[in-house]
């Protein structure tokens, strides 16, 4: 009976993250608390690069982007989730469906290009320091972050239509906690093996394109670290990179699991923990892997906690 209602008043269900877990409601706890960590940190990165002149570079903008995009991305999918979990529902209309799906796409295409461009950045900094200045220039920077949205939103407006499309006359029921493309195309009565492939491919080429420049920047970079005669220089090389490399590695391999490897190595459980990984612990990574690591970021937090201190005990006097 419940599920003849979901039918009448909804176009899916999800059946969420928290139907087979043993402790729903501490999952539950950790999920909302890894989702303010999340917004929480990302927003403190952006107000700090912005007020902080230490942190005005090429390097800091580009991160404030990625910090945006998190921000962005994280609550395409978990408020929708909790806010479900709550109110003991699991229905998710057409329409909110498509809707998830693009924004989805779009923010994932937008930090999958960002951060293979964010690579080009620490090459020049590193293999090419005084020509940085011209190399990286507000205007190019800007150039970076307007590349990395388009490539986004092109990846949502070319998937999203076609995967809303086919009619999904098998069951409703999507086991999965957001509108994810294969979840989707599961459900569908007609042969998507075509588009499946053409998706693939697609997949293909996204990971490619900047894994391509990824690979060739960093390459550059260990040669010129390599060289490097001071021990203190090659220090601050590999520090300025390393923080880098493990967001990528994170993201980069949760997608290539679920995009890349064949289905027949997925599992309906397997594939809703991987999901989980990449968008919603990897947005509260980013930046405590970013700010941990930098001593820029830091010292940027402790001068404005500094200020806030200070000027609280003046107000107490």
């Amino acid at each position: 009976m419940e599920q003849s209602n979901y039918s009448v008043y909804a176009d899916f269900i999800l059946l969420g993250l928290f139907s087979n877990a043993r402790f729903p409601w501490l999952l539950f706890a950790l999920i909302l608390l890894v989702f303010v960590t999340s917004v929480a940190s990302n927003t403190v990165m952006i107000i700090l690069i912005h007020i902080d002149s230490r942190l005005h570079t090429p390097m800091y903008f580009l991160l404030s982007q990625l910090s945006l995009m998190d921000i962005l991305y994280i609550s395409t999918i978990v408020p929708k989730m909790l806010v479900d979990q709550v109110m003991s529902q699991r229905a998710i209309s057409f329409a909110g469906c498509t809707a998830q799906h693009f924004l989805y796409l779009t923010l994932a295409g937008a930090e999958f290009f960002l951060l293979g461009l964010m690579s080009y950045d620490r090459y020049v900094a590193i293999c090419n320091p005084l020509h940085y200045p011209v190399l990286m220039s507000r205007k190019i920077c800007w150039l970076i972050v307007a590349a990395a949205w388009l490539g986004g939103c092109i990846d949502g407006f070319l998937l999203t239509p076609v995967t809303m499309q086919f009619p999904f006359c098998a069951s409703r029921e999507i086991n999965h906690f957001f509108c994810e493309v294969p979840v989707l195309l599961k459900l569908s009565c007609m042969d998507t093996s075509a588009y499946e492939t053409a998706m693939y491919v697609c997949c293909i080429m996204m990971l490619l394109i900047p894994f391509s420049v990824i690979s060739s920047s960093y390459t550059r970079i260990l040669i010129t670290v390599y060289r490097m005669s001071e021990a203190e220089g090659r220090r601050k090389a590999v520090a300025t990179c390393s923080s880098h490399m493990v967001v990528v590695s994170l993201f980069y391999g949760a997608a290539m699991y679920t995009y890349v490897l064949p289905h027949s190595y997925h599992t309906p459980e397997q594939d809703k923990a991987v999901s989980a990984f990449y968008t919603i612990l990897t947005p509260m990574l980013n930046p405590l892997i970013y700010s941990l690591r930098n001593k820029d970021v830091t010292g940027a937090l402790q001068k404005v906690v500094g200020r806030c201190v200070s000027s609280g005990k003046v107000t107490t006097f």
